[in-house]
């Protein structure tokens, strides 16, 4: 569904991405683990178009995505779920969901779906989003991200700050999604035990590079987690 190949960027003098390439697949929720500053949240800004790429190709379901500013990759059918959740905090969650539908035709009704995965979404529509607690606030980003109905959905961290219930629903949630066969997800995530329970793909970076990759049965006995201590 995603393929990167030969990505490169950088911050003024310095190296952030360095020749970056992998696959992302229907279905499967793959796993982009590394500590602070490794360079994860700039890649997920480069695939979203937030970052313009610097070189390197970013193809989505075939189509070339490379130069396509973040709106057309919106509507190319990329979901996007920043670090630090970035909801509105001043609109409802009713009209912070409709903003997850600014691609569709006028008059698109929210998918009731949404509400069955986030019940307490349905409970609190007309609730200004900053007054929800964090890990409301991430349940609300996510059900935005998905809103349109992506073929790949992105999620930078969604653990960070959360408290451990809701982290467990997020989980449910990501496995259900992928399970359907009809989105291909990328998680980039610190908390180890979260993404190996997760992971159907892994891959590991350092200083902006892929240094590992391989299955996520497989992370156990790779070593994974004593590489992300180092």
């Amino acid at each position: 569904m995603l393929e990167v190949q030969g990505l490169n960027q950088f911050y003024g003098g310095s190296h952030i991405l360095r020749d970056l390439a992998f696959e992302a697949r229907m279905g499967e929720v793959t796993v982009l683990l590394g500590r602070n500053g490794v360079g994860k949240t700039t890649l997920l800004k480069s695939l979203m178009g937030v970052v313009p790429l610097k070189t390197g190709s970013v193809k989505l379901d075939g189509v070339d995505l490379t130069r396509a500013p973040p709106y057309e990759r919106v509507r190319a059918g990329v979901g996007y779920v920043p670090q630090g959740r970035e909801i509105f905090g001043r609109l409802t969650v009713e009209d912070n969901l409709r903003m997850g539908l600014a691609t569709r035709p006028g008059g698109t009704a929210i998918p009731p779906e949404l509400f069955e995965l986030f019940p307490v979404l349905q409970q609190m529509l007309q609730r200004r989003g900053g007054d929800l607690s964090g890990g409301q606030q991430q349940q609300l980003a996510i059900a935005r991200a998905l809103a349109a109905g992506p073929k790949l959905l992105m999620l930078d961290e969604p653990t960070e700050g959360i408290q451990p219930s809701i982290i467990k629903d997020i989980g449910r949630v990501i496995r259900m999604l992928a399970d359907r066969k009809t989105m291909a997800i990328v998680l980039v995530e610190q908390y180890y035990d979260f993404a190996a329970e997760l992971a159907d793909q892994y891959l590991v970076m350092e200083r902006g590079q892929i240094v590992a990759r391989g299955r996520g049965a497989d992370m156990a006995s790779d070593g994974v987690r004593q590489r992300m201590s180092i």
